[in-house]
């Protein structure tokens, strides 16, 4: 069983940083896949960055492009979510999601929810104006 571990999360002001981090745990295969969603109140679940581990490639949605970054962290099994310049709209609950399947899926199927098979809890990110 493949477990996800947000933390990271918090209140803040709008205009600072923030980072994410999300742990996995895979006691099953591996891991090719890990992405970050998020869901505001009263909103759908959106996929704002992915990043394919086995090239380190990332690929974002339009509304986090050039302000949020996807990366690994130093320890093994973590992946971060750098989010700069925050802003109101960026109040949500994050999801980290992990993808067991090698298969190649491409830059819009890595932020579809549908693409991945394991989920963390969540953890809330509140910016305030």
């Amino acid at each position: 069983q493949v477990q996800l571990v947000e933390s990271g999360g918090g209140s803040v002001q709008a205009g600072v940083s923030l980072r994410l981090s999300c742990s996995y745990s895979a006691n099953i295969g591996r891991i090719w896949y890990v992405a970050w969603f998020r869901q505001a109140a009263g909103r759908v679940r959106e996929g704002i960055a992915a990043i394919t581990l086995s090239i380190n490639s990332a690929h974002y949605a339009e509304s986090v492009q050039g302000r949020f970054t996807i990366s690994k962290g130093d320890a093994q099994n973590v992946v971060l979510l750098k989010m700069e310049s925050l802003k109101s709209e960026d109040t949500a609950m994050y999801y980290c999601a992990a993808r067991g399947q090698p298969t190649y899926i491409t830059g819009s199927q890595k932020l579809n929810e549908k693409e991945y098979q394991y989920w963390g809890q969540g953890t809330q990110v509140t910016v305030s104006s």
